[in-house]
């Protein structure tokens, strides 16, 4: 009983209840958003979008077979992923359309900034669970490859494409941090007599 009282699992326990408000609140500015995105983009919101390059996907076969930190690597993996084609998408929307439609461009930038901060709150987690954080310096120094230059009405999908499945990973992330915040087995049965 000591392990689940312990400062660390009060922490961790504190930091995934915050992880998922974090994570509710920017589903619900990505859903938004993409309503937002949608119409000022001319797009059908029923649009099919086939599966857009650099763009991870949520769904993972064997969820429930998944530990803790394989969880909060793919989780970090993805926002970081997130934060490379927002910002490309925001700076897209910028050359598309300069400040004729400031909203969509404050709304996508507010989305980016909650991924960036989400990132970090993974990180944090992933310290916590006394993990290095893969690929820290690598990815502040290289990025990810300069995309392919795409068509107008491709962008217009790919970027219908990254929001669609941001807001899955969103739903996933709470999901995660759930199974992350429940007391260990071992931490219940290590006290057992």
């Amino acid at each position: 009983m000591a392990a689940a009282d312990s400062p660390s699992a009060a922490l961790r326990r504190d930091l995934c209840s915050r992880g998922i408000r974090l994570a509710g609140k920017m589903r619900a500015d990505v859903v938004d958003l993409l309503d937002a995105y949608v119409e000022q983009q001319g797009l059908d919101a029923s649009a099919s979008v086939a599966a857009v390059e650099g763009v991870p996907l949520a769904a993972v076969e064997r969820w429930d077979e998944q530990t803790g930190t394989q969880r909060l690597l793919q989780n970090l993996a993805a926002y970081r992923a997130f934060r490379a084609l927002l910002a490309q998408m925001l700076e897209e929307q910028r050359e598309q359309l300069g400040e004729a439609d400031a909203g969509l461009g404050r709304a996508l930038a507010a989305v980016l900034l909650q991924v960036s901060a989400f990132a970090y709150h993974l990180e944090e987690l992933l310290r916590l669970e006394s993990r290095g954080i893969p690929g820290e310096e690598e990815e502040e120094e290289d990025g990810p490859p300069p995309p392919p230059r795409l068509s107008l009405f491709e962008q217009k999908l790919r970027g219908l494409g990254v929001l669609r499945e941001l807001a899955q990973w969103a739903v996933r992330s709470v999901r995660d941090l759930r199974q992350l915040a429940k007391p260990s087995p071992a931490a219940g049965t290590a006290e057992s007599p």
